[in-house]
């Protein structure tokens, strides 16, 4: 059975590996293709009756390490350059104010249907609004620079923006200038960690001479992340400092303390890194849709009682998208399409505590939130497939 179970987990990975592949000419997102393969496997051990554990409780376990690595794999992308200025600057304005906006419209929905307070509404509309780094930056890989350097910043602090906003409101239970003035000190404490941390990581990283050098890089980064969640500190900004810091080194050459980290070397040791990351990243981010998929039930997709819902949120996800683009000026085409849900909508959504829990915003809702906004990037990549203009 060890064996059976072993060469099933081979096959599906080596499946994934092929959506993976194959996603950039299909323009079909994997994730919706690693959805169906964990549905269809479900589908199979019901039919063969076989006993699996509840691997509902394995989900917030991949989330999180996937999470982490999602982050660092984008901040290893974020080149700071001036010429980046301000494509940076647009990015970070697509990434914040969206989040706000449509949190806020979702909540002032919610209230006409639900007797709730307005915090705990934000606190479910939240995990609408974080577009899914995970899908957009591995489903961009056709489209022009610009396009695809936009995507990457924009996803990826959408991941950190989002998830800190989430946090605060889930561990602060009234809102207020005492509780605003402790988040701030928090991310100060966190910024301050993250800038030593990375600091010492990246030394560590140069000098290392042993053949096993990247898995405890990133095994640290991981406990690093751990230890300041579990003192309620805002981690994410540890992970997207040190990924910013390894990644753009070659701006410090100049400098004389630089030196001491022997630049050189750690230039080809960060490369060597994002492609572990990567590949790391690649196979926990499967894992996670394949389990996800596993758990959902045929009812939760095909649910018409939440379907209005779903559609209603992506709809505003678009009229939001849309006005963001037209104020940042940024082509509408494909850039209106790609603003995914996935992996972080999920992982905050189990993270709701019980309490704050809206009766009707469940799974089903979720996945169907997930599907349509995956179909309408796949359909915007689909149209608008042209040759490139830019240089890649």
């Amino acid at each position: 059975m060890t064996f059976t179970i072993i060469a099933v987990i081979c096959a599906l990975l080596l499946l994934a590996y092929v959506f993976d592949l194959t996603s950039g000419k299909t323009r079909i997102p994997s994730v919706i293709l690693l959805l169906i393969l964990g549905w269809g496997v479900r589908q199979v051990t019901d039919m063969l009756k076989l006993d699996l554990p509840d691997l509902m409780t394995v989900l917030p376990f991949f989330g999180t390490i996937g999470l982490i690595l999602i982050v660092l794999e984008g901040s290893l992308e974020l080149e700071l350059k001036k010429s980046k200025l301000p494509i940076i600057g647009k990015s970070i304005i697509g990434s914040i104010v969206p989040i706000f906006a449509l949190a806020f419209t979702i909540a002032f929905v919610f209230g006409y249907f639900v007797e709730a307070d307005f915090q705990t509404r934000l606190i479910n509309s939240l995990p609408f609004c974080i577009i899914s780094s995970a899908i957009a930056i591995s489903s961009v890989k056709g489209l022009t620079r610009t396009n695809k350097d936009f995507i990457i910043y924009e996803s990826s602090l959408s991941d950190i923006f989002g998830v800190l906003t989430f946090n605060f409101l889930v561990i602060n239970g009234v809102v207020s200038v005492k509780s605003f003035s402790v988040f701030a000190l928090q991310i100060l404490i966190m910024i301050i960690i993250a800038f030593i941390s990375s600091i010492c990581l990246s030394f560590i990283l140069g000098r290392i001479d042993h053949h096993i050098k990247y898995a405890p890089i990133v095994i640290l980064t991981i406990l690093i992340y751990a230890v300041a969640e579990i003192y309620h500190l805002p981690a994410l900004i540890f992970v997207m400092i040190f990924g910013l810091f390894a990644a753009n080194l070659g701006e410090f050459k100049r400098s004389k303390w630089m030196k001491r980290f022997r630049p050189e070397i750690l230039e080809k040791e960060v490369t060597k890194l994002r492609e572990l990351n990567i590949e790391g990243t690649f196979l926990i981010r499967s894992l996670f849709f394949l389990v996800f998929g596993f758990i959902i039930e045929t009812s939760e997709v095909l649910n018409v009682e939440t379907l209005p819902w779903a559609c209603l949120i992506v709809g505003l996800i678009l009229f939001f998208r849309l006005i963001q683009l037209l104020l940042s000026k940024l082509p509408l085409m494909p850039l209106l399409f790609i603003a995914p849900r996935g992996l972080i909508t999920i992982l905050l959504f189990i993270s709701i505590p019980t309490e704050k829990h809206l009766p009707y915003i469940d799974k089903s809702m979720i996945i169907q939130v997930i599907l349509i906004s995956a179909v309408v990037m796949m359909l915007g990549l689909i149209l608008n497939s042209k040759p490139k203009t830019e240089t890649q």
